[in-house]
C-alpha cells in the first residue's frame, strides 16, 4: 500500500451516489491507494466563515459536498456530472471524468400502458428538457411532476395517475434494475449525462494528480467538456431545455445539440461531424451558431416564462 493516508471520498448518501463513490474507490484501490467513503448528509447550515453565495456555490445537489471539500472534511467528491454547475466554486475543480457508460434517456411504462401509442402516454417528468423534447414530437402530451431517486420514481409510477416516466439509463444499469425500458432516439441527453465526475480542492495537487491518473478517461473528458461549454454558452446561468451529446468515431467527433422552447414548438438544433483540434472550442462555437439562429430570442423568452 502507498504510504499516503487514506483518500476520503465524499458522496451523497443515496444508493446510486454510493455506487458511484465505490466505483471511484475501486479504481484507486486497484492501484494500491487506501480509500474511505464519507457520506455527507444534506444540510444547508454547515459552518462556513464565508456565505455560500460569496464562494459561488450554487448547485442544489453539489452544495453540501462543495462545503465539505472547502472545510477539508473530504479529499474528493463524487458527482453525477450532469448535476454539477458549469461554473464551479472558488478553489474547487473537476479532477477527473470516469468513462461514460450509458448516456441515453429511456422510457419506462407501467403495465397498464404497455399497449398505448407514444402520443397517448401521460408522462411523469419534471425535467424541462425531457418535456420540451417530448412535446416537439407529441405536441398534445400531458405531464405530471415527479421527483426523487429512481426507486421513489418507480414507486410513484405504479401508484400515480400517469402512464410512463423517463429515466437516465445509466442509473438503471448501475443499480442493476430488472425493468423494461424503451430507447427514444429523438431525445438528446442532458449535457454530460451518464458520466461520473470527481471534484477536488485545487490546492490538493498531490491527491488530484493521483485521482486523475487512475480514474480519468480522456475521450470522455473531451466529449463532456464540449457538451458543458455548449451548455454554459447558451445558458448564461438560466435553466432551459438543452440537450447535447458528443461522440468519438475513429478520428471524427459527432456533436448533436439542441435548444427548445418550453412547449417544444421551436427547436434550434445542430448535428455536426468534424475532426477535433485543440485550438478550437467546439462546444462554444456550436452554441454561438444556435444563438445567432434565433437562440438569443428563444433564451430570452424561456427566461420570461420561467
Amino acid at each position: 500500500m502507498n504510504s499516503m493516508k487514506s483518500i476520503r471520498i465524499g458522496t451523497r448518501n443515496s444508493a446510486l451516489a454510493l455506487w458511484q463513490a465505490r466505483e471511484v474507490a475501486r479504481h484507486l484501490q486497484n492501484n494500491n491507494y487506501l480509500t474511505e467513503i464519507v457520506p455527507i448528509v444534506s444540510s444547508g447550515d454547515k459552518n462556513l466563515s464565508q456565505p455560500l453565495y460569496a464562494l459561488g456555490i450554487t448547485g442544489v445537489f453539489t452544495r453540501d459536498l462543495d462545503v465539505a471539500l472547502l472545510n477539508d472534511e473530504i479529499d474528493i467528491a463524487v458527482h453525477s456530472l450532469k448535476d454539477v454547475p458549469t461554473k464551479l466554486p472558488e478553489h474547487l475543480e473537476i479532477v477527473s471524468y470516469l468513462e461514460r457508460d450509458f448516456p441515453q434517456d429511456v422510457l419506462i411504462r407501467k403495465e397498464s400502458a404497455k399497449n398505448k401509442e407514444l402520443h397517448e402516454l401521460k408522462l411523469a417528468t419534471s425535467s424541462l428538457r425531457r418535456r420540451a423534447f417530448w412535446l416537439k414530437n407529441f405536441p398534445q402530451a400531458e405531464f405530471s411532476d415527479i421527483r426523487g431517486n429512481i426507486q421513489t420514481r418507480l414507486q410513484k409510477l405504479e401508484e400515480g395517475d400517469f402512464d410512463a416516466t423517463i429515466l437516465s439509463l445509466a442509473g438503471i444499469k448501475r443499480m442493476k434494475m430488472d425493468i423494461d425500458y424503451e430507447m427514444m432516439p429523438f431525445m438528446i441527453p442532458a449535457p454530460s449525462q451518464g458520466v461520473i465526475a470527481v471534484a477536488g480542492h485545487s490546492e490538493k495537487t498531490e491527491i488530484n494528480d493521483i485521482v486523475r491518473e487512475f480514474t480519468n478517461h480522456e475521450n470522455t473528458q473531451l466529449c463532456v467538456e464540449m457538451e458543458r461549454n455548449f451548455l454554459s454558452t447558451l445558458e448564461g446561468g438560466c435553466t432551459a431545455p438543452i440537450g447535447a451529446f458528443a461522440e468519438i468515431f475513429d478520428d471524427q467527433i459527432r456533436f448533436k445539440g439542441a435548444l427548445c422552447s418550453l412547449d417544444g414548438k421551436n427547436c434550434i438544433a445542430t448535428d455536426e461531424n468534424f475532426v477535433y483540434t485543440q485550438e478550437e472550442n467546439f462546444g462554444e462555437k456550436f452554441a454561438r451558431v444556435i444563438l445567432e439562429n434565433g437562440g438569443k430570442e428563444l433564451m430570452a423568452e424561456i427566461k420570461n416564462q420561467i
